[in-house]
Order: C-alpha cells, then sequence, then structure tokens
C-alpha cells in the first residue's frame, strides 16, 4: 500500500513473472433476485462484423450483478422488430424486460445501431435509441446500448463506456501502465518501463494521467496525455515523489513530497509550476484526494500514532480526524456524492476495503479477501475497483458498495494492480 511504500521507498519486490493478457471477468457474487432480461441478438445487414453486440450488453449486465440474461438457446423467438415481440412467450420464461437491435452499415463504412426496450410485465416500450460509429467503435456501441439499459431500468446512470487503468508487473524487471475497458477488452499499452509505475490517475476530463515513476532513478511524478502520449516529468525532487491527484477542476494536482525532509501533502498549480505546502507535522502525511468541492484534502497520516484519515481545509489549513474505528485506515476516496468515504481498513489484522458513512460515522467492510488496496470508485458511485491477492497471484476485483455484487478481473497470465477507475468521457 502507498503509505507502507512510503515509508519504505520502494515496493513490488518478487512479483511473480508475467505475459501481457486480457483481463478476463469471473463473476464470484450478484443480487440475491437479479432481474431478468433477454437481450435478443443483433439482427441487420451491418451483423457481419467482428464484435458480436449482444453479447457484450449481456455481459455487461452480467456483471453488474443485478441482472440475468436470457440464455440464447432458450429463448422461444428472435424478433427483430416491435411487432414480432409477443410477450406471452417472455413471460413464460419468467422475462422482465426485452432487448432488440438492429445493426445497419452506412454507405462510408460506418454503423449504426438502433435499438429498443421493452418492458414485459406492462407490455410497453421503455426506451428507444440509437448510437453509430465506426468499425472500431462497435464495443463502445455495445456499451453505450449498456448504459442506457441499466439507466432505464434502475436509474443510476451507467458506467459501462468508462475506462480504467493499472500497471502490469512482469517480475521487478518490467512494468507497464495500461488502459482498457472495464470490463477488461481491449487493453492499450501507454507506457512500459524496467522501473517501477505506481499510483496513476485520471484528470476529471479524462484526457491525461498522472503516475510515479522510477525511471529517473528515484520516485518523479509525470503526467501524460492519452491522445498524444506526450509527457511531461512534474516533479523532480529528492527523497519521495508520490500519490498524485488531480483536482476536480483538472488546473491542480495534489501530492506527497518530502523535499523538505518529511513526507508533507502539496499542491501543485499546473499552468504556474507553483508548489504549496499544506500538512506541517513530523508525522508521515501521505495518499491525498479531493474534496467533492475541490476545497479541502482527505489524506493519510499516522499523527496520531497508527494510520488513520484526515481532512484539511486548504484556506485554513484546519485537519480534521475522520476515522476513529481500527487501527489502520489509509487510501481513502470519496463517493462521487460526497456521502461514503472508501478506504482500506486493517479488520483481525487483515487489510479489507471499506466504506464509512461521512454522517454517521458507521463503517461497513465491503470485501472477504485479504492484502486488499488501492481502492477506486466508479464515476457512478455504484462500484468500486480495487487490487488484491488471490491464488498468490495479484489481481484487480469489483465490488459494490452495498457489498451485494462482486467480481474478480484476473490475467491469466501476471500480476496487475494499482486501479484507477475513469471519469465519465
Amino acid at each position: 500500500m502507498q503509505f507502507r511504500w512510503c515509508l519504505l521507498l520502494c515496493c513490488w519486490l518478487g512479483l511473480s513473472a508475467a505475459t501481457h493478457a486480457e483481463l478476463t471477468i469471473e463473476i464470484t457474487q450478484g443480487v440475491d433476485n437479479p432481474t431478468s432480461i433477454a437481450i435478443v441478438p443483433v439482427g441487420g445487414q451491418g451483423n457481419a462484423v467482428g464484435e458480436d453486440i449482444s453479447a457484450i450488453v449481456a455481459a455487461d449486465l452480467r456483471r453488474s450483478g443485478q441482472f440475468r440474461p436470457v440464455p440464447r438457446e432458450d429463448m422461444l423467438s428472435l424478433p427483430r422488430s416491435a411487432s414480432e415481440v409477443y410477450y406471452r412467450d417472455w413471460r413464460i420464461l419468467g422475462t422482465e424486460f426485452l432487448w432488440l437491435g438492429n445493426l445497419l452499415r452506412d454507405a462510408g463504412g460506418g454503423y449504426t445501431l438502433n435499438f429498443e426496450l421493452f418492458d414485459i410485465l406492462s407490455q410497453k416500450q421503455v426506451l428507444k435509441h440509437q448510437v453509430s460509429g465506426g468499425a472500431d467503435q462497435l464495443r463502445d456501441m455495445a456499451h453505450f446500448a449498456s448504459d442506457m439499459i441499466y439507466e432505464t431500468i434502475t436509474g443510476i446512470r451507467g458506467a459501462f463506456s468508462t475506462k480504467m487503468i493499472y500497471v502490469e508487473a512482469f517480475g521487478n524487471e518490467k512494468y507497464r501502465l495500461m488502459r482498457a475497458d472495464v470490463d477488461g477488452a481491449r487493453p492499450t499499452l501507454l507506457l512500459e518501463s524496467k522501473h517501477p509505475i505506481m499510483s496513476p490517475a485520471w484528470s476529471p476530463d479524462g484526457k491525461s494521467v498522472a503516475y510515479v515513476s522510477f525511471e529517473t532513478g528515484r520516485p518523479a511524478i509525470f503526467s501524460q496525455v492519452l491522445a498524444t502520449q506526450e509527457r511531461r516529468q512534474m516533479t523532480n525532487f529528492k527523497g519521495l515523489n508520490g500519490a498524485p491527484a488531480w483536482s476536480p477542476d483538472g488546473k491542480k494536482l495534489a501530492m506527497v513530497l518530502s523535499k523538505d525532509g518529511n513526507p508533507e501533502i502539496y499542491v501543485l498549480d499546473i499552468a504556474s509550476n507553483r508548489f504549496t505546502r499544506v500538512t506541517r507535522h513530523f508525522a508521515i502525511d501521505t495518499e491525498p484526494s479531493w474534496t467533492k468541492d475541490g476545497k479541502g484534502l482527505i489524506f493519510t497520516s499516522d499523527r496520531g500514532g497508527k494510520p488513520q484519515i484526515y481532512q484539511v481545509t486548504l484556506a485554513s489549513g484546519r485537519v480534521e480526524r475522520l476515522t476513529f474505528e481500527g487501527d489502520y485506515n489509509a487510501r481513502a476516496r470519496l463517493s462521487a456524492d460526497g456521502k461514503t468515504l472508501v478506504m482500506v481498513h486493517r479488520h483481525n489484522g487483515l487489510f479489507h476495503i471499506a466504506t464509512q458513512d461521512m454522517a454517521s460515522g458507521d463503517i461497513r467492510i465491503l470485501t472477504e479477501t485479504h492484502l486488499d488496496e488501492s481502492p477506486t470508485i466508479a464515476p457512478n458511485g455504484a462500484m468500486l475497483m480495487y487490487a488484491t491477492k488471490f491464488r498468490s497471484k495479484g489481481i484487480l476485483a469489483a465490488v459494490s458498495l452495498d457489498a451485494g455484487v462482486k467480481f474478480r478481473l484476473p490475467s491469466k497470465q501476471g500480476d496487475v494492480r494499482e486501479p484507477s477507475w475513469s471519469p465519465y468521457f
């Protein structure tokens, strides 16, 4: 965990050798009574393409844990339009919703996906929409359809179209910063180095990432524009340079620096390259993240004797302790609505992901694994992703904030960690 890294000035030694591979989804827990939905295979002349759009939509909804897609082999018919929908057939299967899609190819080589959603019980259409794109955007179109279905039925904005960045480790000899869909598909290499890469973080507009690299011989913070791959070294101080976190407006970076002799929280104004020291304490202050309004920072400190979560108001410098339960709480992140604090919490000697209600202070442990770290929250606040160990390998895993839904994203051939969930694009 980053707090331990600040103490040791290094990490990730002894990771097993790995070969880059796409992450796979393993759903381990869903809600007790998932909504039954039929995702009919997409029709239309444009369906002779490389992506199975209906399968992607079904997989998205299944991964949310809240839906149970009807197996294709159980479908009594394969309607292409509203006029071909016979509600009685779908009620026999216990289906609650039905999705139809048609993919058409235009003269310019692009595609348009027209889709509809039907409520079987009320026997009416509840969604009709279309989305267009190129041949390389078919998965994006499928994820968009999943987002629309999810929001129509649950009332919560979908996050299937978002992305994630994470780090792959090839022993202690090679590291890769990767970007992928949140289902693990389409992994793209952003940076490869023989030196450790840590703490990737998305800019709020989703156009850049910041991270820590040891390529200069010591930890340094870099930013990278995703479209052009242009890189900029943001820090070059002796000692620690770590834990970058973008401000909500994207104009500043919070970070931890030890350039003055002790790990403290600083804020960098990106345009002026001006550093402002935020904390002043002999303890270790690290792992900053921003409050929703950008007026404060949440951070980890052992100023009370053990690592706990604190909040500092930037204007006044006033520091307030937020966590009191347990002897270890670290790497805190706020949910999008600011009501829930997500963190690494030690319970009975094991590191789990937990939440704390900001109003009541109540803590809830979400994960049953151990050595859990690096939580990152989906932009809709419904799920969070984290790094953990499974069968002696570093993997990514996800859990809903009510702990009702869980899934794993292991790599078949190596270790992955340090996830960061993108904002909406």
